[in-house]
């Protein structure tokens, strides 16, 4: 029993771990204003750059660094349309997530045919001494690749620097509370929504790397199969707050983990269930904690200067 909460355990880490990190950036450009639906498609791309990266240069680190370069550029994109163009932003996310899956499908045929997608160079595990020996949290927290643990700290690091204790973190707040009055307050409202989105598309190629080079070290098409979507609900479930949305991506992370586990287990579910499990659970979720919180009052207003 204890191995098989262990393995569940594993494998919720692991596929937490992805949405978390989108997730964390999501959260920053959220407190802006900013809403990013194309974080599935900043992942996806994020992926498929990294595998292309890691076979060009040999090396999972050059992958990892092409995995961040194509998620910034989709940021830059998505800032583009959404900050300066004014650009639905709603509408901006469903389109760029059906152009990241055509982009990707049709460059993975073209450029990772003949099974150069599959064994990219990847991130190998790296436990750390004694802690890794922990019962069910050690193997899960503290047996993992050094990307897995660069994510760990990215994490962190956005979520001590942009808590809503430091100056960083309330003028991110100024700006997705009321960009009117941050703009009159001398703020650059597009400097700091143009910054914020940026670090989701950052966060969002990591994420990618990460489930490309530490998971699975292959591409295949529409491999982040909704995660994306998952990082976005998992900022609203967690009330627009870092600890919300970490146990939030954890709890999504274990209800995937559960696909596989549940018929290991000799629970009779039908598969198509399993699949939708972690979708589900996310529209519980929101839907019990939304009346709790409030989201940032201009999240989704388009700001422009009064003349």
């Amino acid at each position: 029993m204890m191995n098989t909460v262990s393995d569940i355990a594993v494998s919720g880490v692991g596929f937490a771990l992805p949405i978390l990190v989108a997730a964390s950036g999501e959260l920053v450009s959220e407190r802006a204003g900013v809403l990013n639906l194309s974080l599935e498609g900043m992942m996806l791309t994020g992926a498929f750059a990294s595998v292309l990266g890691a076979g060009a240069t040999g090396s999972a680190v050059g992958g990892l660094a092409a995995g961040l370069a194509a998620g910034v550029l989709f940021g830059l994109l998505q800032a583009l349309l959404s900050v300066t163009l004014r650009a639905d932003q709603i509408v901006v996310g469903i389109a760029s997530n059906a152009l990241a899956l055509g982009a990707t499908t049709y460059g993975a045929r073209l450029l990772l045919a003949d099974g150069k997608g599959q064994n990219a160079p990847g991130f190998a595990a790296l436990e750390i001494p004694l802690l890794h020996r922990i019962p069910i949290l050690g193997p899960a927290v503290f047996s993992q690749t050094a990307l897995g643990y660069f994510c760990f700290a990215v994490v962190g690091l956005l979520a001590v620097t942009l808590s809503r204790r430091t100056r960083a973190g309330l003028v991110v707040d100024a700006v997705g509370e009321d960009a009117k009055s941050a703009d009159w307050s001398g703020l650059p409202v597009r400097k700091i929504r143009y910054l914020c989105v940026l670090v989701a598309g950052l966060t969002a190629g990591l994420a990618g790397a990460q489930l490309a080079l530490s998971e699975v070290r292959s591409f295949s098409d529409n491999m982040t199969a909704g995660i994306g979507y998952l990082a976005v609900v998992a900022v609203i479930a967690g009330r627009w707050r870092a600890l919300g949305v970490i146990w939030a991506s954890v709890f999504f992370g274990i209800a995937q983990a559960l696909q596989f586990a549940l018929p290991a287990l000799g629970v009779s579910v039908p598969f198509a269930v399993l699949v939708m499990l972690p979708y589900v659970i996310a529209i519980v979720a929101v839907s019990g904690f939304i009346r709790n919180s409030r989201s940032p009052a201009n999240l989704t207003v388009a700001f422009a200067r009064a003349s």
